[in-house]
């Protein structure tokens, strides 16, 4: 596995390595690896010549100072997890390296980025949007691999790219989940082992609207999930939404043509959760 810091040492090599034909497929990270993660890099080894991974904490997505400081990091397991999956690059950049002067760019995704995620979050999809921007213009992929778990912020790429008109094609990846549906996260690691045993309640939730959106409105069902959590101290839920795949939007009525997924974010002591679930 090669291993770069430099913006213009990455480039250069990457450059040599298109020049000789070999496809591209990369894997953005802020490292705190798990399986969820190894996943979407063993989709990139088996569709590319050569799997390029970054692994780089981005302080323009935090809108929470004190999660960012508690962001888990442990560079020397996850080199170790990296080797072990086949990695041929990673791109370990500092943040002097990525953003040298103050960074101004400001990115209007519309109506994607004010519900759910962009509201309880302000400033959140700028920072993963200046980040991937950057790194997909370092790298130059053929393809770049992203996770169903965060599936507003897979929307906001995909609009991304196609408001830059960039020539990368996205790949949408399956949630990855634990035995017991909890699904994988880096923040995971921050759980106490009793918020642990407790964190399946999410996707139980989750499994449970699923059931009931064939028989009832959306508003009932997300009253049943706000009743719910209301029942589980523990817990605080920030919202459950029911929302269209496409742009996010709240769904009234049932229309089976189009995608409805149940996205939910929560508290659980001082960790931030949030999954989704496709319903119709």
């Amino acid at each position: 596995m090669r291993t770069f810091d430099k913006i213009a040492d990455i480039s250069d090599y990457l450059r040599l390595q298109k020049e000789m034909g070999r496809k591209i497929g990369f894997v953005p990270t802020m490292g705190a690896l798990h399986d969820g993660h190894l996943s979407l890099m063993r989709k990139a080894k088996e569709e590319n010549e050569l799997l390029v991974v970054s692994l780089f904490v981005n302080p323009l997505q935090f809108n929470n100072p004190e999660d960012l400081k508690k962001y888990p990091r442990n560079i020397r397991r996850d080199k170790n997890l990296l080797e072990e999956t086949g990695c041929d690059v990673l791109f370990l950049p500092g943040v002097s390296e990525m953003y040298p002067e103050k960074v101004t760019i400001h990115y209007d995704f519309g109506s994607l980025e004010k519900v759910m995620e962009g509201a309880f979050r302000p400033g959140h999809f700028n920072g993963v949007a200046i980040v991937v921007k950057k790194l997909f213009d370092i790298i130059g992929p053929d393809k770049a691999y992203f996770g169903e778990k965060d599936f507003q912020q897979l929307a906001i790429i995909q609009k991304l790219v196609e408001m830059e008109n960039l020539t990368v094609q996205i790949v949408p990846c399956p949630i990855v989940r634990e035995n017991d549906g909890l699904a994988m996260s880096s923040r995971n690691e921050r759980l106490t082992a009793r918020e642990r045993k407790m964190a399946p309640f999410i996707y139980q939730t989750l499994t449970e609207a699923e059931k009931k959106i064939r028989t009832m409105t959306p508003g009932e069902v997300k009253l049943f999930v706000r009743n719910k959590f209301a029942d589980e101290p523990d817990f605080r839920l920030e919202y459950f939404e029911i929302a269209d795949e496409k742009e996010l939007q709240p769904v009234v009525n049932h229309d089976k043509t189009i995608g409805v997924r149940g996205f939910i974010a929560a508290w659980l002591g001082n960790v931030r959760l949030i999954d989704n679930m496709r319903f119709i």
